[in-house]
């Protein structure tokens, strides 16, 4: 036990580093082992004003595109309640208004894992970058194309879906599209000199990034994950719905350095170049990240469950940020499989 202390000690003085290097303000770091809080740490303030409050265990931090996971596993509910029939169905069989031409050959598995080749230029037009599933590109707009899928086969946001078959259920308060300020609400940094931001958005259908999630129940989402949908003795997600969203979905690319996704998870299957998991992360865990900061690991073979949580854009900086990401998982997964 004290050895895991020693490097946990470790790792919370790694998270601390990045944080003062890159300028952040606020960061958190939870993780859960065999179901129990190993790690629970907090530092920093919501912003870098000076009366700022300070971050404690219910500030909730805007995890831009980490929201995806939550998407995934709308989109992965759809397949479950027949809404769709296969991943492999064109998205032009339920969007019949996009251009045919554009999104020939494009299906709702190209769209959830990032290799439908899609990109939008300066002047919002659209444009083919790679025929869908030969390449890998993150882009935004497979994101868009889903949140209006799930809106129109639901006549609901996938957040409301979600609220109703899982937040609700599991008791999550902390969680959600915020649209009106509150003290818990944790500023996005820019560059020390410029104003904060507050990332709220305008409403709460899931078509901005406005998600707001402490570090706990963070870690929380990621546990109904590894417990595949099963939480405080109930069954609440089917677990065909976690498997689907968490396990590799994309085809084999001609370029074996580019990541696998599950449902917008970063997946570990063989270790690769380009993916945000470093080598040693065991195969079968998987990972989400946003832009801000945050990351969610999850590692089924040791039961981990990490929550990571920064507030400045861009924290890790230019071109190093799967370095930085890479190590972090390294780190987490010799920390666990060394004291095994």
């Amino acid at each position: 036990m004290k050895e895991i202390e020693h490097r946990a000690a470790e790792l919370i003085s790694w998270v601390e580093d990045i944080k003062d290097k890159n300028g952040s303000s606020a960061g958190a770091l939870f993780i859960l082992k065999d179901n129990h809080v190993v790690v629970e740490h907090y530092s920093g303030r919501h912003s870098h004003e000076k009366d700022a409050r300070n971050v404690q265990a219910d500030s909730q931090f805007n995890v831009a595109s980490a929201r995806k996971s939550y998407l995934g596993l709308a989109v992965s509910f759809a397949l479950y309640d027949n809404y769709i029939e296969s991943l492999d169905e064109p998205i032009s069989k339920y969007m019949p208004e996009l251009d045919p031409k554009m999104v020939i050959g494009t299906t709702i598995r190209h769209l959830a894992t990032h290799s439908h080749g899609l990109h939008i230029d300066e002047k919002g037009n659209w444009y083919r970058e790679f025929e869908a599933g030969t390449g890998w590109a993150y882009r935004n707009i497979g994101v868009e194309i889903l949140t209006e899928l799930i809106q129109r086969l639901y006549r609901k946001g996938f957040p409301q879906l979600l609220e109703e078959r899982i937040f609700s259920r599991i008791g999550l308060k902390e969680t959600g599209w915020r649209t009106e300020p509150s003290a818990s609400l944790v500023n996005i940094i820019g560059d020390v000199t410029e104003p904060s931001l507050s990332g709220l958005g305008t409403s709460n259908d899931g078509k901005e990034k406005n998600l707001f999630v402490s570090a706990r129940e963070f870690a929380l989402w990621g546990q109904l994950h590894l417990q595949k949908g099963r939480m405080n003795g109930e069954q609440v997600v089917p677990p065909q719905v976690i498997d689907l969203s968490t396990s590799i979905q994309n085809g084999v690319y001609h370029d074996s350095s580019l990541p696998d996704n599950g449902l917008f998870w970063y997946v570990q299957g063989d270790a690769r170049a380009k993916s945000e998991m470093g080598e040693r992360v065991p195969p079968g865990s998987y990972q989400i990240l946003g832009v801000t900061g945050p990351t969610l690991l999850v590692i089924p073979s040791l039961n981990v469950v990490v929550a990571k949580m920064y507030n400045k854009r861009y924290n890790y900086g230019g071109e190093d940020y799967l370095h930085y990401l890479r190590e972090f998982s390294n780190k987490v997964a010799d920390l666990f499989t060394d004291s095994q």
